[in-house]
């Protein structure tokens, strides 16, 4: 044994010796072992199919305040599964119910004064129906000698200042009917503001952040809660440019989680971006151009979302494969598999 040892620590420093035959063969065993980790990358994606490294995303919805004010309550704390429509906060409308009052207040107030014109006009077409008959009486006995012009003159003063008044009274009644809009528009106002105090939740969807607490003042747009849309939920992947320019919208795709690799989880493209990043915007050489990446998004089903609603969390990474060639047939690998 030590004699083999012997020699071949000879051999090792006779090869030592010449430099150019190390270098050659650590460029091949360099070069082979490029050509077998290429082979072995590129094997785990069959031809007419993109491969891309993600994270799961979902749609996200702030929760905010319309006007400035106190927040009373928070219903719901983070992780909390809510529905649409469902109640989740409200604000102190001690105020706005105060301005409420006030507003129905001026809405009755002008509501008698409409009462008020609408009397006093037919008090006014009394007058000038008087006035009118009068002045006719008069006007039958100055032809027949029974009065003098004057008293016809009087009469007719007296029709003309009743037909005035008749105007006026009418005037008054548009008055009050415009005040009695604006008042009860300004009621429906201060009531909406109200509605509005009660924060309901847009759509439905998980609480990811509570943002305020009970009794802290926020201003118009303060956000009080974050959700996030389990039901609209994909993967964020990047391609290059040969891969994306190929890349229909709707192409079926396939994700698989670091989490649960044993599952294969069916999805399509819905988005692909129209502007390329990380490389400048405008390049002129075919070598800048294959440096450019595109953003693609790979929506998962709402039906598969919605079955297993309880265990969609955002930010598990992924592989998402995309198929780019409507020819190209999914690989045994790649079948769906669900839970």
């Amino acid at each position: 044994m030590a004699g083999w040892l012997g020699e071949g620590a000879d051999i090792w420093q006779k090869f030592a010796r010449q430099p150019l035959l190390v270098a050659l063969v650590a460029a091949v065993l360099l070069g082979g072992g490029y050509f077998a980790w290429r082979m072995l990358s590129t094997s785990e994606v069959p031809p007419g199919f993109a491969k891309a490294n993600g994270r799961i995303e979902a749609e996200r919805v702030d929760v905010a305040t319309k006007l400035p004010g106190r927040l009373e309550e928070v219903l719901v704390k983070e992780g909390d599964t809510v529905k649409a429509g469902q109640v989740l906060a409200r604000m102190d409308t001690a105020e706005l119910e105060a301005q409420l009052a006030d507003a129905k207040a001026t809405v009755r107030q002008a509501e008698r004064q409409l009462d008020q014109a609408v009397a006093l006009l037919a008090q006014r077409k009394s007058e000038l129906t008087l006035a009118d008959q009068e002045l006719e009486r008069a006007k039958k006995l100055a032809a027949k000698g029974y009065t003098s012009k004057e008293v016809v003159e009087q009469r007719h003063s007296t029709q003309v200042t009743a037909q005035a008044a008749v105007n006026s009274a009418t005037a008054q009644i548009d008055l009050a009917k415009a005040n009695i809009e604006s008042a009860t528009a300004k009621v429906a106002r201060i009531q909406t503001y109200i509605d509005d105090s009660v924060l309901t939740a847009p759509r439905g969807g998980r609480v990811q952040y509570r943002l305020a607490l009970p009794g802290e003042v926020l201003a118009a747009g303060g956000k009080v809660l974050t959700l996030l849309d389990v039901t609209d939920v994909y993967m964020t992947v990047f391609l290059p440019t040969a891969e994306a320019g190929r890349v229909a919208i709707g192409a079926p795709a396939r994700i698989i989680f670091d989490a649960a690799p044993e599952y294969v989880v069916p999805a399509s493209v819905s988005f692909v971006a129209t502007a390329a990043q990380f490389t400048p915007k405008y390049v002129e050489t075919k070598t800048e151009r294959e440096k450019l990446m595109f953003r693609v998004k790979v929506q998962l089903p709402q039906d598969i979302l919605e079955k297993y609603v309880k265990w969609v969390k955002t930010g598990v990474p992924g592989v998402a494969y995309i198929r780019l060639s409507s020819k190209a047939k999914w690989p045994a690998s790649l079948a769906v598999k669900l839970p």
